[in-house]
């Protein structure tokens, strides 16, 4: 009984440890939106992970990326990986509209095509609710994420600028370019020309083959396609299919947030004025042969603000964040012991 209550005692940091990376809610009440609508009793999902120090000085913002869950992050948090969660403690949250937090999937009074339209800045305005209000976090040391998530990190700088110590855009943007434009509106004609969408208003979840395909094309680059031998070609396309996970609603609710993307909006337009308005420290992760994000605006926000970056110059295109994951965690962990 002994030995087993030894072993119980130095399972239970551990056991702890995978508890807190368990699914959570916080409910914000209704969240009143950038277009006048509200999205009623909102939801917002998280998971943790790692532990708080003494202050609550090492707590790390990570929002998700388009079609991505908290669920997803866990192999992107941990020695070696983005952010190390031995060191910092990682607030993963679950963007609007990804299924999990309030999104057109389950929402219960404004499902479907019922449920408003949404901007980046909501997803972030959603989050800074849910910290504030469930977590009541008044200050953080850093806001992460990448895609999407490097799109909200922006957007906290820009609107939260005094939540944070530091934010971190990894192949994010802070404003749309035109080819930014033309992929993210050429993936919304690919769903909106598919039958079993049906205008949003379907009876069994469409696979969106279309639309995938547009993606999978601007995703990578042509040279790191080109690779897969041919022979392997059929099934390295099947695995760039929508996997049914993610429901067709909240993926273009997202894309559609997406393009609402642009910082400077709240600065006359111009995004030399939002970086000399914004003083949080930055530090700004693109990759040259992005084709999804393209990474102009990053660029000249980064050379405007006089902000770290870290420049990549993969085949990989857009999934830098993954092929080269050691190298920006190595570029985060640097930018976070400053």
């Amino acid at each position: 009984m002994a030995r087993i209550l030894s072993l119980f005692l130095l399972l239970l940091p551990l056991l702890s440890f995978l508890n807190a990376q368990d699914q959570q809610f916080a409910k914000i009440g209704d969240l009143k939106l950038d277009n006048g609508e509200v999205i009623r009793d909102c939801v917002v999902g998280y998971r943790v992970f790692g532990q708080t120090n003494a202050n609550k000085s090492n707590v790390v913002v990570f929002p998700t990326f388009l079609g991505g869950r908290t669920a997803d992050l866990g192999d992107r948090i941990g020695p070696g990986k983005l952010v190390d969660s031995t060191k910092y403690y990682v607030i993963a949250i679950d963007s609007l509209a990804d299924g999990v937090s309030s999104s057109p999937s389950n929402s219960k009074t404004q499902s479907g095509v019922l449920f408003p339209k949404i901007s980046i800045r909501d997803m972030v305005n959603a989050e800074h609710a849910m910290l504030s209000d469930a977590l009541h976090l008044r200050h953080v040391h850093a806001i992460m994420g990448f895609s999407m998530g490097g799109m909200q990190a922006f957007e906290w700088a820009a609107s939260y600028p005094a939540f944070t110590d530091s934010v971190i855009s990894i192949v994010g943007s802070p404003q749309l370019t035109s080819w930014d434009l033309l992929v993210w509106r050429t993936e919304l004609l690919a769903a909106e020309s598919d039958p079993e969408w049906n205008h949003g208003h379907y009876t069994k979840p469409p696979k969106l083959h279309l639309m995938d395909s547009v993606h999978a094309l601007a995703l990578t680059t042509p040279e790191y396609v080109a690779k897969t031998p041919t022979k392997d070609f059929d099934k390295y396309f099947a695995e760039q299919a929508e996997d049914g996970s993610f429901d067709a609603n909240d993926n273009i609710w997202q894309v559609e947030a997406i393009l609402t993307q642009d910082i400077a909006a709240q600065f006359g337009g111009s995004l030399e004025r939002a970086a000399d308005v914004i003083k949080v420290p930055m530090l700004i992760v693109v990759n040259n042969q992005d084709h999804l994000v393209n990474p102009l605006t990053s660029i000249q926000f980064a050379n405007f603000r006089k902000a770290t970056m870290l420049v990549l110059d993969s085949n990989c295109g857009h999934r830098a964040h993954r092929c080269e994951q050691a190298k920006i965690g190595q570029a985060v962990a640097d930018f976070l012991l400053r």
